[in-house]
């Protein structure tokens, strides 16, 4: 028996050694290759593909709004956050700083680096937009 378990273990310790694990780049990472701030600026607010949301912007402010009167701040955030995304589909540079601003306000603890060069970022979603949803 004994040989037995130190054969199992063997196999046991030589299916869990972990596979290499491939290198995953996404194209906005291949886009934004040589501007890492713009890209950690807009990787968490753009949205890939916004064709696919359901709610429109002003539907997404709504609906944010109507979540902070009820002091919902979590889900008034992430409808915040959706409205700013699509504002930067829109290229709305403005509402960006608006919509994200209220984001800060509702969740003093997370950062949202689009803020500190609101601009550039749009502008350069709004290049990977063109080159990748048309």
């Amino acid at each position: 028996m004994g040989i037995l378990n130190k054969l199992t273990r063997r196999k046991k310790t030589e299916e869990k050694t972990p596979e290499k694990v491939e290198d995953v780049t996404t194209e906005l990472e291949k886009f934004l290759a040589n501007d890492k701030e713009t890209y950690k600026a807009l990787q968490r607010s753009m949205i890939l593909d916004p064709r696919e949301v359901e709610a429109s912007m002003k539907e997404a402010v709504e609906k944010a709004k109507e979540l902070e009167k009820q002091r919902d701040t979590l889900r008034a955030r992430m409808w915040y956050e959706v409205a700013g995304g699509l504002a930067i589909y829109e290229g709305d540079v403005k509402k960006v700083k608006e919509y994200f601003s209220k984001c800060t306000k509702l969740s003093p603890n997370i950062e949202y680096p689009i803020l500190e060069n609101t601009e550039r970022a749009v502008q350069k979603a709004q290049e990977y937009y063109k080159k990748y949803l048309e």
